[in-house]
């Protein structure tokens, strides 16, 4: 088991035991953020304060309940956050995770004490302590998640931990108080939003995902044996601190004994999930929040499709590199920048790590951030050992983005074309629905053998002619052009396949 971790030596509340329950009877019903630290300073002097059992585990409880609420709000509060997250805001997280963590380690202490054969005053059950301490971690994810930093070390390997002792005392698939999740399904839960690459996606599309997996009726359960197909098949090591692993990526080694899922259910679950939006039916006849049918929503859909059911290997390896870029993002913005030259928004400067021929580490370094999305378009212009400007901009996708503090922003780029085109597009039947700017990406063979065309969300579909595209590359040109499939979609662009109007498939 994990080491409990280490606090300062708190001072007794005032009036020691009867000071904790005369605090929580007078914030009884509140869940306003500044009541952690309190918390925190209750439940530490509660760890060697000299109370019977019975009545520690009754004020553990009393303090997880409220710290339950304070949670639940908090995570309501973190669904839009720009990089890097602002100094307040991480301050209270800390605090937050920091009453968290002493929660799962104190639930874990109680599991000794219940089972001591001389003590027959607990009035608590093994199912109980492990199921706090299961969501008292999951809640921990969920929030380093949201804050896009990684999850502290040995976090992973307590879940495991807690998993593993309630499968060995066979109550692992037994139901919660009022018909709430197993530990199973709380843990499998955890596990799926786990390798679903949490820092590819914002703030609100992670909790929409949150959402997706409590309300799915897939159940998942961890096994021994492969579980075939194998290419939706994922592992995990009990005894590492890590998430599970895609068995297409990397494999087990012969020194573990690692435990097997398959996440094809929960994949054709997306998949009709996605399908029956697409036919026109409410979000709300499956229980889903307004955002499932958004482009954004959508968007989050097709991907976790491939991400828990064709997850795929890595194509190419990473080169370390220490070279500086400038960075701009936007379609509207680099749809001016890239036609006239002109760039109404701060450039930022970024130091590549890594690269490869798909792709982009950066690091930053100085220049605003707060406009980068996760899933927003982005020009890079890679500068030389002087500084001096390269005049091509690559076309860029924002992957991923990683914010341990305040100082520090790491991102992923995906390399979309080495050059775009800007251009106007505009429906021929439907002069009514006005005009928006786009980009044409020149085909990329063998990765892409046709023009692909980036695209605001929501204003064109697959398959759709009669599209005029109004192009000013040295001479002004008009054409007309037909999307095919849709490639990408996330809540800033969507990326069509593209061939001209009069070219038969």
């Amino acid at each position: 088991m994990v080491k409990t971790p280490q606090h300062d030596t708190p001072q007794a509340p005032e009036g020691g035991i009867k000071g904790i329950l005369e605090w929580l009877a007078l914030a009884h019903g509140r869940t306003t953020p500044e009541d952690a630290e309190e918390l925190l300073r209750n439940a530490l002097y509660l760890r060697d304060a000299p109370v019977s059992t019975a009545q520690r585990i009754k004020l553990l409880d009393l303090l997880y309940v409220h710290t339950e609420g304070i949670v639940r709000l908090e995570l309501q509060q973190l669904k839009e956050l720009s990089l890097p997250i602002p100094r307040k805001t991480r301050q209270r997280m800390k605090r937050l995770l920091e009453l968290l963590e002493t929660l799962t380690q104190d639930y874990f202490n109680t599991l000794a004490i219940l089972f001591d054969p001389d003590d027959t005053t607990a009035t608590h059950t093994p199912q109980t302590a492990l199921r706090r301490a299961i969501l008292s971690i999951a809640w921990q994810i969920r929030i380093y998640h949201l804050i896009s930093a990684p999850p502290r070390q040995g976090l992973w390997q307590q879940l495991h931990a807690a998993f593993r002792t309630a499968r060995r005392l066979e109550i692992d698939q037994q139901a919660g108080p009022r018909d709430t999740p197993s530990i199973q399904r709380l843990y499998t839960n955890t596990l799926l939003i786990g390798i679903a690459q949490p820092a590819s996606f914002s703030s609100g599309e992670l909790e929409f995902i949150n959402t997706l997996v409590e309300q799915s009726n897939c159940e998942i359960s961890p096994d021994k044996q492969v579980i075939e197909p194998v290419g939706s098949t994922f592992w995990i090591d009990p005894d590492r601190d890590f998430p599970a692993h895609a068995l297409v990526r990397r494999t087990p080694g012969n020194d573990i004994e690692p435990l097997y899922f398959s996440c094809a259910e929960m994949a054709q679950h997306v998949a009709t999930v996605r399908q029956t939006l697409g036919s026109g039916k409410s979000p709300e006849v499956l229980a889903l929040p307004n955002f499932a049918s958004t482009p954004s929503g959508q968007g989050v859909l097709r991907r976790l499709e491939k991400l828990w059911g064709q997850p795929a290997k890595r194509k190419f390896p990473r080169r370390r590199q220490s070279h500086r870029t400038r960075l701009c993002s936007g379609l509207d913005t680099l749809h001016r920048l890239l036609g006239d030259g002109e760039c109404t928004e701060e450039f930022s400067e970024w130091m590549v790590t890594n690269e490869s021929p798909d792709g982009f580490a950066l690091m930053h370094m100085t220049g605003n951030t707060t406009q980068l999305k996760v899933g927003d378009l982005v020009a890079m212009q890679i500068l030389d050992e002087q500084n001096q400007r390269n005049d091509a901009w690559l076309l860029c996708m924002l992957r991923w983005a990683i914010s341990e503090n305040p100082e520090h922003v790491e991102i992923g780029l995906q390399l979309l074309a080495s050059r775009a085109i800007p251009t106007k597009i505009a429906y021929s039947d439907n002069p009514a629905a006005g005009a928006a700017d786009a980009l044409i990406l020149p085909e990329t063979p063998p990765l892409r053998t046709t023009q692909s065309l980036v695209a605001p969300p929501g204003f064109l579909k697959e398959n759709t002619r009669g599209i005029v595209a109004l192009v000013e590359q040295g001479n002004l040109s008009i054409r007309e052009i037909q999307t095919s499939q849709l490639d990408e979609q996330t809540g800033s662009l969507e990326i069509f396949s593209i061939r001209p109007e009069n070219e038969d498939e």
